[in-house]
């Protein structure tokens, strides 16, 4: 599955689990790690989690520091752990960031949650999905929304601008006609007014001071058309921000009303289901590693302790291992003092319950937090619509007092305006006689249209100004649209991601599952198959609708009768081979062979030593280094030509 790496890797270690020191070179491919029990095979193990990073690794007993450095290739990594104030505390760098997904699904040891989890009756979709950060996918999801309605926004505005474009390329095309045709009509006036100025040819010296009075004449009704103009622009701009402010005076009553404090009430509220979230987080894992401590004493897998706790103190570890394998009685770890086995796995198991209980309760209180994520969405969504809309509302009041001032000041200019033109007209009818009376009403004519060419001309430049400015930004509709594509194709991924990946892992156990079965030859198994299923769950206060994964055992009788059995039924060698295909499905899900090259296996001695072999070549095939530690006899059935590792 990953891309085969050439490198050696070396492990040199102090102090991880009971290893004093070493140093062991292993190459890409299987590597086993074959020794009798208390051999130091799983410390090694652990050394490579904790240069990868992990913190499901312990510290020799009589040591306050441990230490592990990888050489791969031309990089080292490094890790250095100390005790300090009755915990380790870690420094160095490793070889990954964030261990998770690797202590899920690829440092299989006896104790891995993954691996565990089908003999356990765990929630087997909770195990595949706790790598997946929900609360990120969520925030995603809303900052993609909001991009999305922006652009909507957008396109709607150029939808809406659009719609204008006709009457507007209509409008020109019409004062493109309107300006030739006053154009031929001046050009023909001008033409008259020339005829007319020889008839009054020998009344030049009256004519210049009518000329000047006409002159001056024209340009006041010309500025008078101005003011008229501006009067009408005014007037229309006054109407539309008065209608605008009444929109929205009429939105904002329409919103709802929020109490002062609900914003920051909603916060704190969310701050507080985070804390306590983070807490109960805090619980379950050291409940989990509480719990894992205490299997691995059930198991006899912490030889140490085992040793510490042998009142020979020199007896062989393996002796006493063997007492807490068999014996009924055994010295408790905690207080030493002799207890039932019986009585230690019921607290165990009183410490699953509660791991499930509390894991529940992070549920209801992430759905909480959902739900107040969501609320305060809206009350931001609704303080901000109030604010743009007091912006715009304190916006449109100043400008309505600009252009009624505006309007005021028009008035007067046009009052003024008309005072001097009768006036003016007052001079000119002076003038008027026989000899005039035609070439005045040819002057009015003139400068009549000569006013209203320019006006024509000067509605046509706004016109084509306008059309530019519109299909300029017509032209960004593409990248609009495009990008509109790109947030809905990326909102369509988040919202599937974690579909995709519970139907991936399902299907990749079914896959794996039903190979492994065939290979292995459980001749009174069918099949092992994982069902995906929608569910109504409970979850804090409310029902919501919940995915969760169903195991089912299909077994057939000698008469060829099929029936679904239990995983109780199961065997231990069933178990342990249906832990593993489901661990490999999460590493395959989560591309873990993408971030940690290295699978490590412990712990097989319930699956015979055939069937550990086909298991190991099974595997090989998804990882670069694949670390297995086993017995001598069980390690004596796998291919000769993978390399083996006596001395730790």
């Amino acid at each position: 599955m990953a891309e085969q790496l050439a490198e050696t890797a070396t492990i040199s270690g102090k102090h991880i689990g009971g290893i004093d020191e070493t140093e062991v070179s292993f190459s890409p491919g299987v590597t086993v790690l074959a020794g009798r029990n208390a051999t130091n095979r799983t410390s090694f193990l652990q050394s490579i989690m904790a240069v990868c990073g992990s913190n499901d690794v312990s510290m020799k007993a009589d040591a306050d520091e441990a230490s592990v450095e990888l050489t791969l290739g031309d990089d080292v990594y490094t890790r250095h752990l100390r005790r300090q104030n009755g915990t380790v505390v870690s420094e160095g760098d490793p070889y990954l960031d964030d261990p998770t997904v690797a202590d899920l699904f690829a440092f299989l040891l006896e104790s891995n949650e993954a691996r565990r989890a089908v003999a356990r009756g765990d929630d087997l979709r909770e195990i595949i999905m706790r790598p997946v950060d929900t609360d990120e996918i969520r925030a995603e999801i809303d900052r993609l929304l909001e991009e999305r309605r922006e652009v909507d926004d957008e396109l709607e505005d150029l939808d809406q601008i659009k719609r204008r474009l006709p009457k507007l390329e209509e409008k020109r095309t019409r004062l493109r006609s309107d300006i030739e045709d006053k154009r031929d009509e001046l050009a023909a006036t001008e033409e008259q007014l020339e005829s007319a100025e020889i008839d009054v040819e020998a009344k030049r010296s009256e004519k210049a001071e009518l000329e000047e009075t006409l002159e001056e004449l024209r340009g006041m009704r010309g500025d008078l058309e101005d003011v008229r103009y501006e009067l009408e622009t005014e007037r229309e701009s006054l109407k539309e921000l008065r209608r605008e402010r009444n929109e929205l005076d009429d939105e904002q009553e329409d919103l709802p009303e929020t109490p002062v404090g609900d914003a920051d009430e909603v916060e704190a509220r969310m701050r507080d289901l985070r804390q306590r979230k983070q807490r109960l987080d805090e619980e379950v894992g050291d409940l989990h590693n509480l719990i894992q401590f205490n299997e691995e004493m059930l198991d006899g897998n912490n030889a140490e302790l085992v040793e510490t706790l042998d009142s020979d103190g020199g007896a062989d570890a393996a002796a006493l291992t063997e007492q807490l394998l068999e014996e009924e009685s055994i010295t408790c770890w905690t207080c030493g003092t002799q207890v039932e086995k019986d009585q230690i796995e019921s607290t165990v198991d009183q410490l699953r319950e509660l791991s499930r209980q509390k894991i529940e309760t992070r549920n209801g209180l992430e759905s909480d937090l959902g739900d107040l994520r969501e609320k305060k969405r809206e009350l931001d969504q609704q303080q901000r619509r109030r604010d743009q809309i007091d912006r715009r509302l304190r916006q449109i009041d100043g400008q309505i007092d600009d252009r009624e001032s505006a309007i005021e000041t028009l008035q007067d200019r046009r009052e003024q305006l008309n005072d001097e033109i009768e006036s003016l007209e007052a001079d000119v009818e002076e003038f008027e006689d026989e000899s005039y009376n035609e070439l005045l009403d040819v002057h009015k004519q003139a400068n009549q249209l000569e006013f209203e060419l320019g006006k024509l001309e000067g509605e046509l430049d706004d016109v084509e100004q306008e059309i530019a400015s519109i299909e300029d930004r017509l032209a960004q509709r593409s990248d609009l649209e495009a990008r509109r594509d790109e947030v809905a194709e990326r909102l369509g991924e988040l919202r599937t991601k974690v579909d995709q990946i519970e139907s991936q892992a399902v299907e990749q156990f079914n896959e794996h599952m039903e190979t492994v079965l065939d290979i292995l030859g459980y001749a009174n198994i069918d099949r092992i198959w994982l069902e995906r299923l929608e569910r109504n769950v409970r979850q804090g206060r409310k029902k919501i609708t919940k995915s969760q994964f169903e195991l089912h055992i299909v077994r057939s009788t000698e008469s060829g009768t099929t029936y679904e059995d239990t995983v109780d039924n199961l065997s231990e060698s069933e178990r342990e081979v249906t832990g593993l295909v489901f661990a490999l499905a999460g590493y395959l899900v989560h591309e873990v062979y993408e971030t940690v090259p290295f699978m490590l296996l412990d712990s097989m001695e319930a699956i015979d030593s055939n069937r550990i072999a086909r298991l190991v070549e099974y595997f090989e095939d998804y990882t670069d280094y694949l670390v297995i530690a086993l017995l001598p006899e069980d390690a004596a059935a796998l291919d000769d030509g993978y390399q083996r590792v006596t001395e730790i």
